[in-house]
């Protein structure tokens, strides 16, 4: 007996979940918004060497526990599995050979790089979703009018389930959360 094959345009009445979906063979990037199958935008270059660049910068500065990957899958619950552009975990207890999704109580820091098509998940939908999952760190990172990365960092204020503004980086990021690191954001991307 095989399987019927899905039809993704038509979701059922409840919405599809990470494990319907997460196989098909579609014919673009996508992301599951509240069980919707939405069409992933493509990024351009500024964002993709952003991205990188703090990638490269964090997972070089990690100290144990904690590892770093690029849209990972969190899954926040089974009809949101998110992307962040970089995710800092911490690795203790996951199966690095199976896991496909960092659970939201791992992450410790999500970084979103705003492109024209993520503007409002980046600003206000993914960071709404990860607060309410726990998640300590969140930076959010726009492009300054020079071109260069201007990252805004927030941390979670457990009591209001909010993200509230720590800093502003131009030029230099340097945090202490969630471990040392020091990015020279005029590096991060070139121009």
């Amino acid at each position: 007996m095989t399987a019927e094959p899905i039809d993704w345009m038509h979701p059922p009445s409840q919405g599809w979940t990470y494990e319907q979906v997460k196989d098909l063979d579609l014919p673009f990037e996508w992301d599951l918004v509240d069980g919707v199958i939405v069409v992933r935008g493509q990024t351009n270059l500024w964002h993709d060497q952003v991205r990188d660049s703090l990638f490269v910068a964090v997972r070089t500065a990690r100290v144990a526990p904690y590892a770093a990957n690029v849209e990972r899958c969190v899954l926040i619950d089974e009809y949101n599995p998110v992307k962040p552009d970089v995710v800092v975990f911490d690795k203790t207890g996951l199966d690095v050979f199976e896991a496909e999704c960092v659970p939201p109580g791992n992450v410790a820091l999500a970084v979103e790089v705003v492109s024209h098509g993520t503007r409002t998940a980046d600003r206000f939908r993914k960071p709404g979703m990860y607060a309410e999952k726990g998640i300590p760190s969140y930076w959010r990172v726009e492009r300054g009018d020079d071109g260069l990365p201007v990252v805004h960092e927030f941390r979670l204020d457990e009591g209001q389930g909010v993200y509230l503004p720590v800093a502003v980086h131009e030029g230099l990021l340097v945090t202490a959360v969630p471990f040392p690191v020091e990015i020279d954001l005029k590096q991060a991307v070139e121009l």
